[in-house]
């Protein structure tokens, strides 16, 4: 079986600082670039997207709401045409800083509150997968299990990765636990090691409750700016290894080459 590796990158914005990029980078198999709203310059994004290439890591658009303050995590009352507007125009911003040192976009994977709020939303969820098709329809969207943002990428014709936490806890309905809340990201590290194992192999995750829960794993998250993350992504990536799990970008080919 096989596995895909991402992480949320991309996310300094001038002076300030965010995230282990180069650390993460032989580590992981996808990057998630910030494209300018919630995190990230055009320079920013320039060297993510060389940084990516150098090390044979897919490249993949991270669109999110216009908050630099609240980081992308406060939800906002947008629209689903302002939404569609909002991702047309991060993902066309990043396919081209992209396109100009010879690297295609992989995947779109919405950041943060817009990322929860279309797993739960139908509109908001059809109106980044609408965005995404207009793009280009042989990206690929991400999106929790089971969630409406998959569901509205099947329906546009948009090959669909579902996609898992390794270092968050999970609501009994397959949800993220808020970060509001105490314990919603986990810092153990054979903790989190042993839980992405255990998704890829089994597709199973305990929920905060103590519940099972099925879910599919088509690609795994590890938080860029969680302490640690680029020690936790290479000890998930050899856990998974060494379980004879392929770890390989979902259109199994690298960074640069055509999808």
């Amino acid at each position: 079986m096989r596995i895909d590796l991402n992480s949320d990158l991309g996310e300094s914005f001038g002076a300030w600082q965010m995230g282990h990029d180069e650390a993460l980078m032989p580590a992981i198999t996808s990057a998630n670039v910030a494209c300018g709203f919630h995190a990230g310059d055009p320079g920013v994004m320039r060297e993510t997207v060389q940084l990516a290439r150098a090390h044979g890591v897919a490249v993949g658009a991270h669109p999110g709401f216009p908050d630099l303050a609240g980081f992308g995590r406060r939800e906002m009352r947008c629209s689903p045409r302002e939404v569609e507007d909002m991702v047309v125009y991060q993902v066309g911003a990043l396919a081209a800083v992209a396109a100009a040192q010879g690297v295609r976009l992989q995947h779109v994977k919405a950041h943060g509150a817009l990322y929860n709020m279309a797993c739960r939303d139908e509109a908001l969820a059809e109106a980044i997968a609408r965005a995404t098709a207009l793009v280009n329809p042989r990206l690929i969207l991400f999106g929790l299990p089971g969630s409406a943002l998959l569901a509205a990428g099947t329906r546009h014709g948009l090959r669909v990765a579902a996609e898992v936490f390794a270092d968050r806890a999970y609501a009994p309905d397959g949800s993220l636990v808020s970060r509001t809340r105490a314990g919603s990201v986990l810092h153990d590290e054979s903790l989190v090691v042993s839980r992405a194992a255990r998704m890829a192999r089994a597709g199973v995750v305990t929920a905060i409750d103590g519940s099972e829960l099925a879910l599919q794993a088509d690609t795994i998250c590890v938080h860029g700016d969680t302490p640690g993350a680029a020690g936790l992504a290479m000890a998930i990536r050899q856990a998974l290894e060494a379980e004879g799990v392929r770890v390989m970008a979902l259109g199994g080919v690298q960074a640069g080459t055509e999808l």
